[in-house]
């Protein structure tokens, strides 16, 4: 019987994975090269990347588990292998919902590593005795200390929308992260990674030395997995689910591309693979969507109605520039920063021109994922029945019924309570582009993204559905627009019957009123 490769789910310690024989996609060389600086690093990458396991791999090297590193990258690039003093901090696994719950987390850190390097009874405060801890290793070692925080931003997250709880929260992490510049000269190497860059913490202010490597092309692809590294660790497992799927390898890493691949965290760079993802796939041996179904962005939701972001723009992919979406600040009112730094929208292109980058969904797992969790909110029709309407639209269609996708689509607004946006007309707007675009996983379609396209286009195996939506216009005028905007042009020589479908949409009654069907 053939042995089953031990995949390394959930496991965010690097000398369990080495010593237990996890697989491993090897990220050493890149360890060794930051390591061997003494600038602090700071990383910002989306939840379940490998940012736990990645400082738990510098915790390792700075101290000295030579036996921990054998056969990888960087047994070949030391040879010194000296034990550091490590202060690793870890904010994700607690709950943060008072400012005594920050407080006493970092308490408790503060009095393990003062029970190893001594207390002084004049440090009152947590900065001080945080500071004091610092001093005390070094010169009690003889070595400068290193400094690993794992999560800096989950309280901020976590009070994202409480103004009054999230100042505290500032105010505390403020101090506390400012000992990092006050100590420096007692430091070795500092790391601090999180999902989110706020601008308001003076870790980013006071920390001028700080090296931001988020967005940098050497550093783009320390977390995730690139498709070479796919196919090198993982062909095994590649291979399991070519076979279970009745098709080539080639096909399944295609497949895979579709759904998990298409991260950038540079404009230059690779595409890498959600190494959460991957891996859930090859331990079911099938395809999922295993990411998105581990947290729900409910904060990110919050944050575009406040904001009353279109929605439209998301889906088409938007132009921005870098300081749009690099860090987020509160004040001013724009969703971006969190929604890419979170992972669900990444770096899709870039003008080097006008300096701008385009902003879209990475991979299908993401688009239809956030997606199908977003318009509940949009609708107040629940998720389950959201995808069940949606399926049913792509049953009509496949079968050729024009009147009862319609007629399904009436329905599906007629639940739509009356209290909405105050900008009706691109709430509702957004909602067409939003279930136009679920209907892609389901049948080919397109959504508008430039001048001169009608507002949906959906290809099914046996014709093609134009469709032009009218906000208080008329019927006519919507496939008037079909004929002379030549939007059926495109797919004349598909060899399929091509139908064009104009609909008037009522605000008075915020449904549709009247449709026309040509072809």
């Amino acid at each position: 019987m053939e042995q089953i490769r031990k995949l390394p789910i959930g496991i965010q310690t690097f000398e369990k994975l080495r010593e237990e024989n996890y697989l491993y996609v090897d990220k050493t060389a890149m360890v060794y090269q930051m390591a061997s600086a003494s600038t602090p690093y700071f990383l910002s990458r989306p939840r379940r990347f490998g940012k736990s396991l990645l400082l738990s791999t510098f915790e390792a090297y700075f101290q000295g588990r030579k036996d921990l590193f054998r056969g990888l990258a960087i047994e070949r690039l030391e040879s010194d292998w000296e034990t550091y003093p490590v202060f690793h901090l870890d904010l994700n696994a607690e709950k943060y919902d008072c400012k005594e719950a920050l407080e006493q987390i970092l308490s408790r850190n503060l009095s393990l590593w003062e029970d190893r390097w001594g207390r002084d009874a004049a440090e009152h405060t947590l900065s001080s005795r945080f500071s004091g801890c610092i001093r005390r290793a070094a010169m009690q070692s003889g070595k400068q200390v290193v400094v690993l925080v794992d999560e800096y931003d989950k309280p901020l997250l976590q009070a994202l929308l409480d103004e009054s709880l999230s100042d505290e929260y500032r105010r505390i992490l403020k101090a506390f992260y400012g000992v990092l510049k006050s100590a420096d000269r007692y430091l070795r190497f500092v790391f601090l990674t999180g999902v989110t860059k706020f601008a308001q913490v003076s870790v980013f202010s006071d920390l001028n030395q700080l090296n931001d490597i988020s967005m940098k092309q050497p550093y783009a692809g320390i977390c995730g997995i690139t498709q070479g590294e796919l196919l090198q660790v993982f062909r095994p497992e590649l291979e399991a689910l070519a076979l279970r799927m009745d098709c080539s390898l080639e096909m399944v890493v295609g497949k895979m591309r579709t759904l998990y691949d298409g991260y950038h965290f540079h404009s230059a760079s690779t595409g890498l693979f959600n190494p959460f993802s991957v891996l859930n796939a090859f331990d079911a041996n099938e395809m999922g969507n295993y990411w998105f179904q581990t947290g729900t962005p409910t904060y990110l939701v919050d944050l575009l109605k406040q904001s009353d972001y279109d929605l439209r723009l998301l889906i088409d992919g938007v132009e921005v520039t870098s300081s749009s979406f690099s860090e987020y600040r509160a004040e001013a009112g724009n969703p971006l920063p969190m929604i890419y730094q979170s992972g669900y929208l990444t770096i899709k292109g870039y003008d080097k021109e006008v300096n701008l980058y385009t902003l879209g969904f990475p991979n299908d797992e993401v688009r239809y994922g956030f997606l199908n969790f977003l318009l509940p909110y949009y609708t107040q029709v629940s998720s389950d029945e959201t995808g069940f309407r949606i399926a049913q639209f792509m049953r009509k269609l496949r079968a050729g019924d024009v009147d009862a996708f319609m007629e399904h689509l009436r329905v599906f607004f007629s639940g739509i309570p009356y209290e909405l946006s105050d900008n009706t007309e691109r709430h509702y707007q957004a909602i067409f582009y939003v279930v136009f675009t679920l209907l892609g996983q389901f049948v080919e379609t397109e959504v508008r993204s430039a001048r001169g396209r009608a507002d949906a286009v959906v290809k099914t195996k046996d014709a093609v559905y134009v469709f032009e939506f009218k906000l208080n216009g008329t019927a006519e005028e919507a496939l008037r627009q079909i004929t002379e905007k030549g939007y059926l042009i495109p797919y004349r020589l598909d060899g399929k019957r091509l139908v064009k479908v104009g609909v008037n949409f009522s605000k008075e009654t915020r449904n549709v009123e009247r449709y026309l069907v040509e072809g």
